[in-house]
């Protein structure tokens, strides 16, 4: 079972960064509408909660109320692209070491906050790719036929 997490946990992570790779710098601040984050927010937003999940896989006590990784810290483009890469290597690590599959409790535990995860990343990579398309950027994904 872990092995099928780790991959699919490993797909996310791989299409949202390539995506993130993809659309250029300039691009960063693009917000389709006033009502929603940027296409920077939302990588600090999914950077923030897969720290967040590696912390809680671990068995560290994970602090949930910032929502994003810092803007001071991760500004741009330059800054998040490598926070955005380790925040999903972290989880992957926690993962291969079978830390997906140890917890217990009324909720499922570790594995069903881990597939929840996954959908999390999932949904923000489907925001991202209508943000990239209307930025002009086919996302890597589409032109692999993926």
């Amino acid at each position: 079972m872990s092995n099928v997490l780790e991959t699919r946990w490993s797909d996310i992570g791989d299409k949202l960064v390539a995506l993130a790779e993809s659309v250029p710098a300039e691009s960063y601040d693009y917000r389709p509408v006033p009502e929603v984050r940027t296409f920077a927010e939302q990588l600090r937003h999914v950077a923030f909660w897969n720290d967040y999940l590696r912390d809680t896989l671990r068995g560290d006590d994970a602090d949930g109320s910032a929502n994003e990784i810092s803007p001071k810290d991760h500004p741009t483009r330059t800054e998040i692209l490598p926070a955005l890469r380790e925040s999903f290597a972290g989880v992957r690590a926690e993962l291969a070491k079978g830390n997906g599959k140890r917890g217990a409790g009324t909720d499922g535990g570790k594995l069903d906050l881990a597939v929840s995860y996954i959908d999390h990343v999932a949904e923000h990579y489907g925001q991202l790719v209508v943000y990239a398309r209307l930025c002009g950027v086919i996302p890597p994904a589409s032109l692999a036929g993926v």
